[in-house]
């Protein structure tokens, strides 16, 4: 999209100071103009489109392929019993809150700062801007292993069963060497996405879950391990991706401009990164926990084993159809990233109409769907009645936040794309901390609306959460943005020839 025509539009006057004739020939070219920009814009959107989807399909097939890792294993687990299955959920959903959620979030900055310096052909930048996150990952991973270590004491400090608190222990243990794998994976995943590289991704991660399947057969029922076979089958998957991607880094003709190998430059600049490192992991967490610390409510409340199973089953489903706004979200942050670091706000600005048009459509069909299947989806995860009941009671409530949900995924994409991880913190806090959580205590206990109440409160956070940030999107001036965008990857470039 060309600014210029557009600026023409918007700047040129409407009435010239020459009489009838002077205000008719204005009047005739601010309507050519305007026809101009429609048919630039008409033309634009379905370009927008494709590149969108280019994106978010491959990245949709990732997402989910990385996060059947985990559920493949338990399933696994699930042949050796009740208490092996419990150990392992509680362990897998401890080390997504204390861990992998962290690491995410951490690794979301080269989004901005990767997208950034591609879209200003500064390509030697994001080789150096991806060692500086694997240095700094790696570190942060060293005290979370520590935690992991010890998952069966601060289980029991929380007030968990012994002998699942045990069960759990055991699983992190064993999945520790998956914590190293799991950030440098997230690396490379940036690395690649936001140069719009993303089949070779797909590939990785389809040959990594096939052989997964594979691991977890030897690990759990051939050598004696058990479910501690399930997670280190899981630490060697993550290992097996990273080893997938990095020569593919290291040799693709694609990634030969933007890695130039090793250099000591990614060891400066590391406020740089952890400024917006660290907001970009308070975003992801505070959703993350939030939903996390639902599952803990739901065990308080009158009932708690039905409450918590069908919980788990609302989770377990969100979680699922929540890829494709995610793979939404990462699409969308590499192109506004791109658009900007480029200084063309404009097209920055028509990716995100773009998205949050495909993601209104995506949720009211996911929408539908799940509504339709709601007197049967139960059933895929129990065959008591009364469960199967309450998930049908549960899916309307469940389509609607996952609609919400879509909505907060791509505007929060944008924001990542723009570097506004810090507003976007502070937005999360309040919309989840402030109004969702007291809200879903208020409808869950004091109303008594049990589980649906709970899920409720999350709905009011999702509403907040959304307005914010539309709000901040339709006050965005795009051109400010960036000339931003040009100041960060003006102050963290290095000249190539310094670089070795």
């Amino acid at each position: 999209m060309e600014r210029g025509g557009q600026e023409t539009s918007l700047s040129s006057p409407l009435i010239e100071p020459c009489g009838e004739d002077g205000f008719a020939r204005s009047l005739a070219s601010n309507e050519r103009e305007e026809e101009k920009g429609v048919v630039r814009w008409r033309s634009e959107v379905p370009v927008e489109i494709k590149k969108q989807l280019w994106l978010a399909g491959p990245l949709i097939s990732v997402s989910l392929l990385l996060y059947s890792l985990q559920m493949i294993s338990l399933m696994f687990v699930g042949h050796l019993g009740e208490l092996p299955l419990s150990g392992a959920s509680m362990a897998t959903s401890f080390a997504t809150v204390t861990g992998f959620s962290l690491l995410m979030g951490m690794a979301s900055a080269l989004d901005t700062f990767c997208g950034q310096s591609y879209g200003a052909r500064q390509f030697h930048m994001l080789g150096i801007h991806m060692q500086r996150a694997m240095f700094i990952l790696l570190l942060v991973s060293i005290p979370l292993a520590c935690i992991w270590a010890n998952t069966r004491i601060i289980l029991e400090a929380v007030g968990q069963q012994s002998d699942i608190a045990v069960e759990a222990g055991k699983y992190a243990r064993y999945m520790i060497p998956s914590l190293f794998a799991y950030g440098l994976l997230q690396c490379l995943v940036k690395f690649l996405q936001t140069q719009n590289i993303v089949l070779p991704m797909v590939l990785s991660s389809g040959i990594v879950t096939l052989l997964h399947i594979f691991f977890c057969w030897v690990l759990v029922m051939k050598t004696g391990l058990g479910s501690r076979g399930a997670a280190l089958a899981n630490s060697i998957s993550y290992w097996l991706n990273v080893l997938l991607l990095a020569p593919y880094v290291k040799f693709s003709s694609l990634c030969s401009k933007t890695w130039t190998g090793f250099s000591k430059e990614a060891f400066h600049d590391i406020l740089r990164f952890l400024r917006l490192s660290i907001p970009s992991a308070v975003m992801v967490c505070l959703v993350m926990w939030s939903f996390g610390m639902m599952v803990l409510l739901s065990g308080l409340l009158p009932d708690p084993t039905l409450e918590t199973s069908v919980l788990s089953i609302s989770l377990n489903t969100a979680a699922t159809v929540w890829m494709i706004p995610f793979g939404l979200s990462c699409a969308v942050s590499t192109r506004v990233s791109n658009e900007l670091g480029a200084g063309k706000p404009l097209a920055a600005r028509l990716a995100v109409y773009v998205v949050l048009s495909t993601a209104v459509t995506e949720g009211i069909l996911v929408g539908i769907v799940l509504i339709s299947i709601r007197n049967v989806w139960g059933y895929a995860y129990s065959d008591e009645t009364e469960v199967v009941d309450y998930v049908a009671v549960m899916m309307p409530i469940l389509s609607a936040s996952n609609f919400l949900d879509g909505l907060q995924c791509v505007l929060s994409g944008t924001a990542r794309g723009c570097g506004w991880q810090k507003i976007g913190a502070f937005v999360n806090l309040g919309s989840y901390y402030l109004v969702g959580i007291p809200s879903a205590i208020l409808l869950g206990f004091i109303l008594h609306v049990g589980g649906k109440g709970l899920w409720l409160g999350i709905i009011c956070a999702l509403v907040v959460q959304v307005f914010c940030l539309f709000c901040i999107f339709l006050r965005t001036n795009w051109d400010q943005e960036a000339k931003k965008a040009a100041e960060r990857v003006h102050d963290s470039t290095i000249p190539i020839d310094t670089v070795s």
